[in-house]
């Protein structure tokens, strides 16, 4: 998946959605009412595009970690057994008297990104053959977790159950979910490669553009409930400045536990530190709807990622360690999720 989100512009077209969906329904309670009535369409668009735009010769890259294993167990033990419990606890340290904004920090917290960190993990150079690899087991692990974390860590909050989140999820995503497969490999079959490059891009640069329609409708129709609680998001800015800190230094401490070279090293802060925010706002909507709170902790999150990964590459650049740049590299400030030559074979 290659969501074009990770560029500054992507953080100021969500700070303007939240402020137009805010005096939407500041000035007009109808229209927050009437906006409503979008979102659920706006849920199934958005995970059909992200399911589209999914690389899926990256599942048969699997095949070929060679040697890599240990930086992508690593990888998995971070961003799913330690990493949410980590989130869970600064989470409760600063919102245990605010359950349904704590259920949407852990919800951000819990899922590692499948898309943008690519391309931070290679502006920084990084191992993004490898993430490559990465890519589809950090999406199968989270969406299997997803209910089983949320039911044990945040069911009390939310209010549901891993039965009950489990069934719905099913029942909103399989249809979206096997349109897009199905569209993806037949257009991928009809089209020529370069076209059916070009409809993946426009896929993926639709997807800031949904995130802000929902964003507009969520902040719409429920502003009074969230500014009610205005003063608490401040607590989210900090909590999750706070995980952006612990999640760097595990990252650190794992790579010296594993003796990773520098590319890998890259690799495993990156993904540890970049979250799949717009996924889990399309799935957390469809599984615990009517819950406004719970999405606007995700947005806030989804607000300072882009700051945080800039200033971590820049942070890992300045590593001794760290090699010097090779042709072709992109210049600071672009983002986009490019392998290098040899893709998979680049990884041994």
């Amino acid at each position: 998946m290659r969501v074009i989100f990770s560029n500054m512009g992507s953080t100021i077209l969500l700070l303007a959605a939240i402020l137009a969906g805010s005096l939407l329904g500041w000035s007009s309670s109808a229209t927050g009412t009437q906006l409503a009535g979008y979102v659920d369409p706006l849920i199934l668009a958005l995970v059909a595009v992200l399911f589209f735009e999914v690389d899926f010769t990256d599942f048969a890259a699997l095949r070929n970690v060679g040697g890599h294993w240990k930086c992508l167990a690593l990888s998995w033990a971070c961003n799913f057994l330690i990493i949410p419990l980590l989130g869970w606890g600064i989470a409760s340290l600063l919102l245990s008297g605010q359950p349904l904004l704590l259920t949407g920090l852990l919800i951000y917290f819990m899922a590692p990104c499948t898309d943008w960190f690519l391309g931070f993990t290679r502006l920084a150079r990084g191992n993004t053959a490898l993430g490559s690899v990465l890519l589809p087991i950090n999406m199968v692990s989270q969406l299997l977790l997803y209910p089983v974390y949320l039911g044990l860590l945040a069911g009390h909050s939310s209010g549901a159950g891993v039965i009950t989140i489990g069934a719905t999820l099913w029942q909103w995503f399989l249809v979206p979910f096997v349109g897009a497969v199905a569209g993806h490999f037949v257009l991928r079959a009809a089209l020529p490669a370069v076209w059916f490059a070009r409809l993946r891009e426009l896929a993926g640069r639709l997807v800031p553009v949904l995130i802000a329609a929902m964003v507009i409708c969520i902040f719409a129709a429920n502003i009074s409930v969230i500014l009610e609680h205005a003063l608490a998001f401040l607590l989210i800015l900090l909590a999750v400045f706070a995980f952006f800190v612990v999640t760097y230094y595990l990252a650190e401490a794992a790579a010296w536990l594993g003796r990773l070279d520098y590319p890998e090293r890259v690799l495993l802060t990156m993904t540890t530190a970049a979250r799949n925010a717009p996924l889990m706002l399309g799935i957390t909507m469809a599984a615990l709807p009517d819950q406004p709170l719970i999405y606007a902790a995700l947005v806030i999150g989804m607000l300072v990622e882009f700051p945080h990964l800039t200033a971590l590459k820049h942070l890992l650049l300045r590593r001794p360690d760290a090699p010097p740049p090779a042709p072709g590299l992109p210049v600071a400030g672009e983002a986009s999720r490019a392998h290098p030559p040899g893709s998979v074979e680049a990884i041994a």
